[in-house]
């Protein structure tokens, strides 16, 4: 009996609880197998197959996505327009080798890629290599062309591609995708330039140790770093803002046969940049084809000029703020000024007698913003015209800004302020007076321009651009003064071709005259044509800068960029949808 039961005795145990352990082991093993190889053949299964087929060096970067830029577009359904992206193209190669017939090969390839029959014959007669290149940037339709040709030896290559679905409309903006000295593509002028680092992303890399063979070797520590991709822009550049403004600029420039142009239109109580372009411009999508480097500078932030009457306003809120004037002050003009060995007259030669500052604005008058600055001084004027923004860039975020100079008035001499208090003798950029104009139109408040919106991370997460209050210039109060006295120029003064009807426009001519490349003095017959204004006055919904350069067929901005802002303002209005203010005569 004792025997059968000690016989009997495993059995009534069960197993071995050594077994078991062995057995979890071995199953929670086949579970991370299971778990790692679903995450490297369907979670980072395009990352591996990178991994997979690089053999030719220890470390391979991993190059991200470029990220795109967009156009606001508020009345789309999407809210935006693309302005620059990524786009697929091809490369057309041969492979001489494999190539059967090349007379006949050539004769296909010749007239769909644009080459030369004769180079491309004898490209294809080159059995000593493996590898030709015949043709960049093709199309998937030139592609799917060729390949139903089925032509032996002709192969394709993926290439990436930057692509502005609106240029050259936009181009001086955004810029453009090129080179440097290495061959790596960076961001060059505008946005692609101020934002390159963003755009471009992380490059990821991997390092692991190889066998004398180059192969990766399985068992060895592997330090994969995957590339994470650029951010993507969304501006605050309207489209259709954009499209119908500088249409109309390009149209005025050909009308008066002017050198050039330029303008940019903001939102005063944010610093949103809403529009901004110039003419000549230039097609982004062949940069290479222009042979004059100037024309990739965006000239409302690169080409300072000294602006003439349409700083006149500046030195009015200067001194009304500052308490010296009123918009009621009078003084006696003469007609001109003298101060030391220069004699400044009004541009119209004339002799007014007594005049309000009001009057000043309206007549354009240099013997009374003279007035005004002397009695603001050479020092507070100077405080002033820094504080307006004036000398230093604005700090958009983008590429290429000038500075402008206000040097002038460091110099000792009443003449230099005199000369200053109407725009001659210091520089700016058309942006630098689009944000001083802003910020009499903002209350007094100066804001920091940009042209980004929102910047959306490789992540999903979005930051979107707060506006940034730079400093209080004048107060509201002279703010309001300074705005009612440029209605009166659009009223009654050089400005009513700015007007529109229906509306309270405020606004300033500005005709400077071109200072010589290669002396002193001024150019005699040329000028610079410019409008500053903003409408509609009680709750200014933008302003703008227009620039005509050297018209041949008119004199006075009056006559050229006068009506081109009341144009485009006129627009603008209606597009915005706002009310008129005033019963429409």
């Amino acid at each position: 009996m004792r025997a059968r039961q000690h016989n009997q005795e495993p059995g009534r145990r069960g197993r071995d609880p050594r077994l078991t352990i062995i057995a979890v082991f071995l199953w929670c093993g086949i579970a991370v197998i299971a778990v790692r190889l679903f995450a490297i053949g369907v979670v980072s299964h395009s990352f591996y197959a990178a991994l997979a087929e690089n053999q030719h060096g220890l470390f391979e970067e991993l190059y991200p996505e470029r990220g795109a830029i967009y156009l606001s577009d508020p009345k789309s359904p999407e809210g935006r327009f693309p302005a620059a992206v990524n786009k697929t193209l091809w490369q057309v190669y041969a492979d001489p080798r494999a190539v059967k017939d090349p007379k006949k090969t050539a004769e296909a390839l010749v007239p769909l890629l644009g080459l030369d029959a004769a180079d491309t014959l004898q490209k294809l007669q080159r059995p000593e290599t493996s590898y030709v290149p015949l043709r960049r940037k093709q199309s998937d339709a030139t592609r799917d062309a060729i390949e139903r040709l089925d032509l032996a030896g002709i192969g394709f290559a993926k290439e990436k591609s930057r692509f502005y679905p609106d240029s050259p409309e936009a181009a001086h903006l955004i810029g453009f995708l090129g080179s440097d000295a290495k061959g790596n593509q960076v961001g060059r002028y505008g946005i692609e330039g101020y934002w390159n680092a963003q755009l471009s992303g992380q490059a990821g890399f991997l390092s692991s140790e190889k066998d004398p063979f180059g192969r990766w070797i399985g068992a060895a520590a592997r330090d994969l770093r995957p590339a994470v991709n650029g951010d993507e822009l969304t501006l605050t550049i309207d489209r259709t803002i954009q499209h119908v403004a500088c249409d109309k600029l390009r149209t005025a420039v050909l009308k008066h046969q002017a050198d050039s142009g330029s303008l940019v239109i903001l939102e005063p109580r944010t610093g949103a940049v809403l529009a901004m372009c110039g003419v000549p411009d230039f097609d982004a999508n062949s940069y290479s084809s222009v042979s004059d480097m100037s024309r990739f500078n965006n000239p409302t932030i690169f080409s300072p000029w000294e602006p003439g009457s349409i700083f006149k306003p500046i030195t009015m809120a200067a001194a009304v703020d500052a308490g010296k004037v009123t918009p009621n002050t009078t003084y006696e003009d003469e007609g001109s000024v003298t101060i030391g060995q220069f004699t400044i007259k009004n541009s119209d030669g004339k002799a007014n007698g007594t005049q309000t500052m009001t009057q000043v604005l309206e007549k354009s008058l240099n013997t009374g913003v003279i007035y005004a600055v002397r009695r603001l001084g050479p020092d507070l004027f100077r405080r002033y015209v820094e504080d307006f923004g004036f000398g230093e860039p604005t700090g958009i975020d983008l590429d290429t800004e000038a500075a402008g100079s206000i040097e002038s008035l460091s110099r000792r001499g009443d003449i230099w302020s005199a000369t200053a208090s109407f725009g001659q003798g210091l520089t700016t950029t058309p942006l630098q007076m689009a944000v001083a104009y802003a910020a009499i139109a903002n209350g007094g408040k100066l804001m920091r321009p940009y042209a980004v919106a929102s910047v959306r991370h490789a992540d999903g997460t979005t930051v979107q651009t707060e506006p940034v209050a730079v400093r209080q210039v004048v107060t509201k109060r002279a703010a309001a003064q300074v705005s009612g006295m440029l209605v009166q120029v659009v009223e009654d003064g050089h400005g009513k071709k700015a007007g529109v009807p229906g509306y309270w426009v405020a606004g300033k001519t500005g005709t400077a005259q071109i200072p010589k490349k290669d002396g002193s003095g001024y150019e005699k017959d040329q000028s610079v044509g410019s409008f500053a204004g903003f409408a509609p006055v009680n709750n200014p919904a933008f302003v703008m800068v227009v620039r005509i350069d050297r018209p041949k067929d008119v004199e006075w901005a009056e006559s050229s960029a006068a009506p081109l802002f009341g144009d485009i303002a006129s627009f603008l209005l209606q597009y915005m949808e706002i009310m008129p203010e005033r019963p429409i005569k």
